[in-house]
């Protein structure tokens, strides 16, 4: 008897131990950029702390490196994330069907919050340089960054307002850090390293003692450049930003922001953007640039539509959503 009671509770310990482990998780990828940039990082952060804050509500969460912005959008329409951080001329283009996207917008693409701006780094070595300016790039070798993502579009986007095409340079398609290796090596003359300051491949870059610097853009650049993408704005990077680097630098930034697809469901949608938001303090301790995210800011640089569920977290806290980004959805 006492055998067959020692089984019995054996049996529905088991059954209870697996019933525990069969919690359903919904499992949520968050589609990033190289892991040398500040995409991957603050992607990385944001599936930390939505695991961490909420896995007793079965949701779990993780940053994915990727080619960056443009290969993230095919990510989110192939369903393989759920989440992504698009560059605002990147996120722009493919909702509108401009650029890149013409004739074929991705009406159902929502964005979520503003995350930080992406600043632009034109790096060059120094004795390629004459004007200290971007204009320098020309007929250097210079990476424009992977194939199909953000960086190589919103660099292709900057090397147009110039005037300038990849005939005029000697074009390669390196991640920031292979950039910064191949600098080093004497195999590359510069790159494009657009990011959240400061960068780690270019931290790396000056403190490793690589002869290079990062290039300013002109008020006259910045207005060309603008006359075909109407997204940048004037941004400076105050001297001591980068190790040995004692003066400012006066470059360009363009906004990033986390966007899904309209599909997701409005109450997950809601619970990330509302936990995002009431733990910011260790979003702040992922990265120095998720210091830019405050609700005064969370809408700042975007143009795509909110998801509903984002739309309502923002409502109830008080904030002033433009007409523009009301989500579709709701206005039908």
């Amino acid at each position: 008897m006492k055998k067959r009671l020692s089984f019995l509770l054996f049996v529905c310990a088991m059954f209870i131990l697996a019933s525990c482990s069969d919690t359903e998780y919904q499992y949520f990828s968050i589609a990033t950029a190289s892991t040398g940039g500040t995409y991957y990082p603050i992607g990385v952060g944001m599936g930390n702390l939505w695991t961490e804050q909420l896995i007793d509500q079965g949701i779990r969460a993780t940053g994915q490196s990727s080619a960056g912005s443009v290969e993230n959008i095919d990510l989110l329409l192939k369903g393989e994330a759920q989440l992504a951080i698009l560059q605002g001329l990147i996120g722009d283009q493919a909702f509108n069907g401009t650029g890149i996207y013409e004739g074929r917008s991705y009406e159902g693409l929502r964005s979520i919050t503003f995350l930080w701006p992406n600043v632009e780094h034109f790096v060059l070595q120094n004795n390629q340089i004459e004007t200290g300016t971007i204009a320098d790039i020309e007929g250097k070798s210079f990476s424009v960054g992977p194939q199909a993502s953000g960086t190589e579009q919103s660099t292709l986007a900057i090397m147009r307002g110039m005037g300038l095409t990849t005939a005029d340079i000697s074009p390669e398609y390196l991640g920031y850090d292979d950039t910064i290796s191949a600098m080093r090596d004497g195999r590359l003359n510069g790159g494009s390293l657009p990011a959240g300051v400061p960068v780690t491949a270019i931290t790396d870059m000056y403190a490793s003692g690589v002869r290079a610097d990062v290039l300013d853009v002109t008020d006259e650049q910045l207005e060309s450049i603008n006359e075909l993408s109407n997204v940048f704005f004037r941004y400076e990077i105050p001297a001591g930003t980068y190790p040995r680097k004692e003066e400012d630098i006066y470059t360009i930034a363009q906004s990033n922001f986390l966007a899904t697809d309209k599909g997701l469901d409005e109450d997950i949608i809601y619970l990330l953007t509302k936990t995002l938001y009431e733990n910011l303090e260790f979003m702040y301790e992922v990265h120095s640039s998720a210091r830019e995210m405050s609700l005064e800011t969370a809408l700042d640089g975007v143009s795509v539509p909110l998801h509903p569920g984002a739309y309502r977290y923002y409502e109830e806290q008080g904030v002033d959503i433009p007409d523009e980004l009301l989500p579709p959805e709701l206005q039908e």
